[in-house]
């Protein structure tokens, strides 16, 4: 009975967490922080959440491809986009146990490594791609690096408190 009460658990983590994801991208895009060179999405702190529990990969993943959908991304960055944070998300799980302030680096470094290249293949973005990795690593670092651990110790102490 706990394997089926804990996946029921897991599966209802992951959709809160894609569900925020979405609300707090619409809520990014409706403030214009999603918009221009540098780019702020708030759903990118939830980024750190893998370090919390696995449930937090598939609702990343499945709250970016939501959120891309609805802000009218286009195909290849809707696909693109998402399998980035679908692996920054596995990485992060993965370095849980290493040191807290790794916590944002995967997501910073999928985005900065991809996002551009979506930019320039998908949208006909014309800035050099080195310009656009900057810009891409810049808005990250706020989101996740800034913004993520912020929510990192919040988390911490909900989990102590819970048990």
């Amino acid at each position: 009975m706990e394997n089926h009460t804990s996946a029921a658990l897991k599966v209802a983590q992951g959709g809160i967490i894609a569900a925020l994801y979405v609300v707090l991208t619409l809520v990014s895009n409706a403030f214009g922080l999603a918009n221009g060179a540098i780019q702020v999405r708030i759903s990118e702190a939830l980024t750190v959440l893998p370090v919390f529990t696995p449930a937090a990969i598939p609702g990343l993943f499945a709250g970016c491809i939501i959120s891309n959908t609805l802000t009218g991304a286009v195909l290849p960055d809707i696909i693109f986009g998402s399998l980035a944070t679908l692996a920054a998300g596995i990485v992060t799980y993965r370095i849980r146990h290493l040191n807290r302030f790794l916590a944002p680096v995967p997501p910073i470094l999928a985005n900065t490594l991809v996002v551009p290249f979506v930019l320039r293949y998908a949208y006909g973005a014309e800035d050099a791609i080195p310009f656009m990795m900057l810009t891409v690593f810049a808005g990250e670092f706020i989101s996740c690096g800034v913004l993520g651990m912020m929510l990192y110790p919040v988390m911490s102490r909900i989990l102590r408190r819970d048990g």
